[in-house]
């Protein structure tokens, strides 16, 4: 595995580890169908939260949550939905919400994480 795919994947971790301190439960991780992947899907209260997780290692080509442009936001938002019309058991009842989590720093463990509740 590359050494970016090591970062994302340690970045999706510690995401996934800083919402379920929050209290969310993740349901889904690195969901795929044909359009593409969700990194993380969690369930809190009447919430369905779609999460997106960018890594850098620096913040040398932007800050990560600026990776998520309109265009990706509108890709996450068709994949969310499809999500929730497979998933009808976590889903039924529960409102959609989109939210991105930020990490930046040489080691993901120990970089800035900051988490960008219900974008639109």
């Amino acid at each position: 595995m590359a050494a970016k795919d090591d970062l994302g994947r340690a970045g999706e971790a510690r995401a996934a580890q800083h919402l379920s301190r929050s209290g969310y439960d993740i349901v889904d991780r690195n969901w795929r169908c044909p359009d593409g992947e969700l990194d993380l899907v969690a369930v809190r209260g009447r919430e369905v939260v779609v999460v997106e997780v960018k890594t850098r290692r620096s913040d040398g080509y932007g800050d990560p949550l600026e990776a998520v442009d309109a265009r990706k936001r509108a890709r996450l938002w068709r994949l969310a939905h499809r999500w929730r019309h497979e998933h009808p058991d976590h889903a039924t009842g529960r409102v959609l919400r989109l939210d991105v989590i930020g990490i930046t720093g040489a080691d993901p463990w120990s970089g800035r994480l900051v988490h960008l509740e219900d974008i639109r």
